[in-house]
């Protein structure tokens, strides 16, 4: 069994109007929102044995918060520039080359290519992942080059709103 964790970056900052869309920072609730998704995993045991990552700085740094929460060590993770206003023929590309004992990837990147790569994989229809947002697909396969279409499963789709209506997540 394989697991993937997608992930959309936390809440960004438009403040600096003039910055370059990859530059952008978080803003104060996505820091926040990203913090209490990372408990709510870690309180359930959701570990990556590698992490695919947008080197957008948003990105990185919603990573960041989740490196610490989750106490994971940095040589976990592979940048590719490839995750950052992408298709989806290049996520699955990314993704079917990960190693054959890596069960558990986190993937953190951008929406639409994350929508379109849920239900690309899943039965399901998402029509937006909100920021914070993770999405947690498995496969009954035994390396990455072998996932098909719609034939993964959704374990879970939680997001900051949705875990504030519904628990309380603490560190």
């Amino acid at each position: 069994m394989k697991r993937l964790f997608i992930i959309r970056h936390a809440k960004s900052s438009w403040s600096e109007k003039d910055i370059d869309d990859f530059d952008r920072d978080l803003k104060k609730r996505g820091k926040e929102d990203i913090k209490m998704m990372a408990c709510w995993m870690k309180k359930r045991g959701f570990y990556p044995d590698c992490i695919l990552s947008s080197p957008a700085k948003r990105a990185v740094k919603t990573l960041n918060k989740i490196l610490k929460i989750l106490d994971i060590k940095k040589q976990k993770i592979i940048y590719d520039k490839n995750i950052y206003e992408t298709s989806l023929e290049k996520l699955l590309k990314i993704i079917s080359k990960c190693k054959k004992e890596n069960n558990n990837i986190f993937l953190i990147g951008h929406n639409p290519s994350l929508n379109e790569l849920v239900e690309y994989l899943s039965n399901s229809v998402i029509f937006n992942i909100p920021t914070s947002g993770i999405i947690c697909i498995e496969f009954d396969i035994d390396k990455w080059s072998d996932i098909v279409q719609k034939k993964g499963n959704i374990l879970f789709f939680e997001y900051p709103k949705k875990l504030k209506k519904t628990k309380r997540v603490k560190c």
